[in-house]
């Protein structure tokens, strides 16, 4: 079995380890949108960007990994 990575905000990511990607909302404090990646050990990233639009897409490029690994 091959390990895929991906890379994201400077964190690299293992597919495999992947358990839930959470819907994009807005972050707390006007901090811009988030979601959340929730890993098989109960670890929980926060991905956050300044617009909805740049969460949306790079939510959808990590699916798109994920469907691919």
């Amino acid at each position: 079995m091959s390990r895929v990575i991906y890379e994201l905000q400077g964190f690299a990511i293992t597919l495999d380890k992947v358990a839930l990607v959470s819907r994009v909302f807005a972050a707390d404090n006007n901090e811009g949108y988030q979601f959340n990646i929730s890993f098989s050990a109960e670890l929980r990233l926060p991905v956050k960007f300044p617009t909805r639009t740049d969460a949306d897409l790079e939510r959808q490029l990590f699916l798109k990994a994920l469907k691919e690994s």
